[in-house]
């Protein structure tokens, strides 16, 4: 019924169909202990860091217990190890053993999909009181920068809403009339689209934006290149799904007039890393356990994230390897909000998400990214590897990307990879996105 109504029904009947479906699903997740969640949260943020560590601890002792009573696959966890008593849950368990892993059936669970930029798509069985409680912790966080349900908000989301006749009558985003919502298109944006967009989102007036960072930065260079800037105010933009990255503050910033506020969680139920109004990403103890290992497992300041998160009782997840790295702040670093939550340095995102170089061994996303800057005519740019001596560029640019715009691309690239790495670069039309809507700058699809 779904794919028909999205493939044959008029928009404004459609607008309809998501008004009514956002609106029930708003009300299930603001039901139920959802206040209490709110209450919880709010008075989390004046305990001290010992009160903090005490709740936390009694916390993750109840959900292992929970876990290895009611899921199979923990059935046989040593509890008195702790979390040493869990092996690594890898992402090819949760698609492989998920019935074995959950703890409730497919029809009594809220159930999330997640997107297939691993190569396989996944999903995951909440409980409603896990749903409520994420929920409640995250509007309690975006409260702090003034959003409430309600308020004008442009959504830019992996779903595939728009058809080939919309676009061509110039309209790129359906509506939600009762929740001031303005779902917009993300696997359509491209110069030749621009105007479409420019036009739904000015004329619309948000206050706020929720979505993928890289698809309203692919917006926000076009319209600088044409000298525009949006006329309204966006109080934030909470972007969600992707790594933000230090270019997609600026430009972004810089055309919406608007601050990136991140948040990092996952659609799988990762515990939640937020940032304060001072900057800082504090993780939020009372979401759950976030160990940083090296690749033997080991504690580090920085390496890859194994997640616990307190919000996963439909589907436990239990030293999780959500596949991104982060690099934790000096133990002594005080955060002048005043919050004695934990905070992390940097997020970097998907383990994948970088070039390996002979000469300059691993180069992350940020800094590749940066590659771009006193370079004119590029829209976007898309890095492929598939061995450690090569680099395949794909290029999407305008005029003004002239042969002395690529040489100075390049030698910035070369910079970063060094200079026996080769670099193919081309020039294409578009760069497709993942199944998901989401854009990769840098895809390292070697062979492990």
């Amino acid at each position: 019924m779904k794919e028909l109504i999205l493939k044959y029904a008029p928009v404004w009947l459609q607008n309809l169909a998501i008004t009514i479906y956002n609106t029930m699903q708003y009300r299930m997740r603001r039901g139920g202990a959802y206040r209490q969640w709110r209450k919880y949260y709010l008075e989390a943020d004046s305990l001290t860091m010992d009160e903090i560590a005490a709740i936390q601890n009694e916390r993750l002792s109840e959900f292992l217990l929970f876990a290895r009573s009611s899921s199979d696959w923990y059935s046989s966890s040593d509890l008195l190890s702790g979390l040493n008593g869990f092996g690594v849950l890898e992402k090819k368990h949760l698609i492989e053993n998920l019935n074995e892993i959950s703890t409730i059936k497919e029809k009594a669970a809220v159930v999330s999909y997640t997107g297939g930029t691993t190569g396989a798509s996944m999903k995951v069985y909440y409980t409603k009181d896990d749903v409520r409680q994420r929920q409640a912790l995250l509007d309690h966080f975006r409260s702090g920068y003034g959003y409430v349900l309600g308020k004008k908000t442009a959504w830019f989301s992996g779903k595939s809403l728009v058809r080939d006749q919309d676009l061509a009558r110039g309209i790129c985003y359906r509506d939600d009339w009762v929740n001031r919502i303005r779902f917009f298109s993300t696997f359509n944006i491209s110069p030749r689209s621009f105007d479409a967009y420019w036009t739904a989102l000015v004329g619309f007036q948000p206050e706020y934006i929720v979505g993928f960072p890289s698809s309203v930065f692919d917006i926000c260079v076009i319209a600088k290149q044409r000298g525009l800037k949006y006329s309204g105010e966006i109080k934030a933009f909470f972007p969600t799904a992707e790594t933000v990255l230090p270019i997609h503050r600026e430009v972004i910033g810089d055309v919406l007039g608007c601050r990136l506020v991140d948040q990092y969680a996952s659609s799988e139920g990762a515990p939640f890393i937020l940032e304060c109004k001072a900057g800082s990403k504090h993780i939020h103890p009372l979401s759950g356990v976030f160990e940083v290992v090296d690749s033997d497992l080991n504690e580090a300041v920085e390496g890859e994230l194994l997640v616990t998160s307190f919000t996963t009782h439909g589907t436990p997840l239990i030293r999780y390897r959500v596949g991104d790295r982060v690099k934790l702040a000096d133990p002594g670093f005080v955060c002048t909000c005043g919050s004695v939550f934990p905070v992390v340095e940097s997020i970097d995102g998907r383990t994948s998400d970088f070039v390996l170089s002979r000469e300059k061994g691993r180069v992350n996303l940020g800094n590749i990214s940066n590659c771009t800057k006193g370079v004119k005519g590029m829209v976007c740019f898309q890095i492929r590897q598939y061995s450690v001596d090569e680099i395949a560029v794909s290029v999407v640019a305008n005029d003004s990307f002239d042969d002395k715009n690529e040489s100075v691309f390049i030698a910035a690239l070369r910079e970063r990879v060094g200079l026996g790495m080769r670099i193919l670069l081309e020039r294409v039309d578009d760069i497709p996105r993942e199944k998901s809507g989401k854009f990769r700058f840098v895809k390292n699809l070697m062979e492990n």
